[in-house]
């Protein structure tokens, strides 16, 4: 933690870094950014892109169209796969409806599911860590269901039953509590010393990033104040995170959800955003508190990030071709 708390006296807001986009959520809102930009509206988007209600409604001001399933695109429609993943029966889906389809699953998401189809070749059960009804978790799902069984609590890991304990392995949702998903993995190694986890841990670098962020200042702030929208689960798990480690967090979609009566008594607030939240509402959030007597702020960073993932080979290629176009 660096030596830059301030002293009791002031009131300052400690800004976490890194917060807000990870470059899975980048990839997807530039993917329907640029399909509405070279093939003009409309565009149909299934589910939401990221899980963030402004970012959302921004894209559907340019042109997005968001759907729940594809039945609900025309034939022959531009349609985009969500940054959670889709199950091999939506890919057949769209197919079947002539969709020309944009894939902007996260790659470290698009991890999960090779793991997955890797595992189930090779005849294992799979454990699959997760919450239930979380988009990337149905698609990770959809992707083996005769082989995989989703376990959400070391509870329920104490009543699983397996076809053969010796060919088991287990995949995580990548924005899970750092936590818990250990305390669960611990639970199916007893349970099953034969287990097999993935070659490297599925939880992706931006929720580890941003939950240990959260942990080394939490026993030192009086509030702990994270931007994200309530079906983020990764901004839900930073909130989860601050309760654990000593801090009394909330959830807020944006500076508008603050309720004036938790800064009663602050002197120290922590501010950080969920991996699909814009930076723009952090500073809104800022000059909210600015506006209440905190005056100073002082960032926090515990890791640099620099993380960057390619665009579809389609999508970068009609890119480029724009760009050469405007230098002409």
């Amino acid at each position: 933690m660096p030596d830059q708390i301030a002293a009791p006296d002031d009131k300052v807001v400690l800004l976490l870094k890194p917060r807000g986009f990870c470059a899975g959520v980048v990839r997807a809102i530039d993917i329907v950014e640029l399909a509405l930009k070279i093939y003009g509206p409309p565009v149909y988007v299934r589910k939401e892109i990221v899980h963030n209600k402004h970012v959302v409604e921004r894209l559907a001001a340019q042109g997005a169209i968001f759907v729940e399933e594809l039945e609900e695109v025309p034939m022959g429609a531009r349609a985009v796969f969500s940054a959670h993943g889709v199950a091999p029966v939506v890919r057949q889906q769209a197919r079947d409806r002539a969709l020309r389809a944009i894939d902007a699953t996260c790659p470290l998401v698009t991890k999960v599911h090779l793991e997955a189809v890797k595992f189930a070749r090779e005849g294992y059960t799979i454990v699959l860590i997760g919450h239930k009804h979380h988009d990337e978790v149905i698609g990770t799902l959809g992707e083996a269901p005769q082989r995989m069984v989703l376990v959400s609590s070391v509870e329920v890991v104490d009543h699983l039953e397996v076809a053969d304990p010796q060919r088991v392995c287990y995949l995580t949702q990548t924005t899970l509590s750092l936590d818990e998903t250990r305390d669960i993995v611990a639970r199916l190694v007893r349970r099953f010393p034969a287990i097999q986890g993935p070659p490297a841990q599925d939880i992706c670098y931006a929720t580890e990033n941003r939950q240990q962020a959260v942990r080394a200042v939490s026993p030192q702030c009086d509030l702990l104040l994270v931007v994200g929208s309530d079906n983020s689960s990764n901004s839900r798990r930073l909130v989860e995170v601050g309760d654990n480690w000593g801090a009394r967090a909330r959830l807020v979609d944006d500076a508008t959800e603050i309720d004036p009566a938790w800064l009663d008594g602050a002197r120290r607030v922590a501010v950080t955003a969920g991996a699909s939240a814009p930076e723009d509402l952090v500073e809104e959030l800022i000059s909210y508190l600015d506006r209440h007597g905190f005056h100073r702020v002082e960032e926090v960073e515990l890791v640099e990030e620099d993380v960057r993932f390619a665009l579809p080979p389609e999508l970068a290629a009609a890119s480029a071709r724009l760009t050469q176009i405007a230098t002409l």
